[in-house]
């Protein structure tokens, strides 16, 4: 670890920062994964709850910069396009 203060404090902020993104991002990959397993189900409310929910959290963590905009887009668009294809096969 770093000898003088400033260092150290920064150490310990760095790392309280990745455990926040980290808590974060698998916040986004859950939501992803509850839009798509309700993607086969008939309640189309809570599909869209779903959807809606997931898209907010991708637009905040760009906005936070845990995410970059173009990782966020396609995380967005691959969602649909599943979605699209599951209920297709369904």
């Amino acid at each position: 670890m770093a000898n003088i203060k400033s260092a150290k404090k920064r150490v310990l902020i760095a790392e309280a920062n990745r455990q926040r993104n980290v808590a974060f991002k698998s916040s986004i990959k859950t939501a992803l994964k509850k839009a798509l397993e309700l993607a086969t189900s008939e309640d189309k409310e809570a599909l869209n709850s779903a959807i809606s929910r997931a898209y907010q959290l991708c637009d905040k963590a760009v906005v936070k910069g845990i995410l970059h905009k173009n990782t966020a887009a396609r995380k967005k668009s691959r969602l649909v396009l599943a979605i699209k294809r599951a209920q297709a096969n369904a």
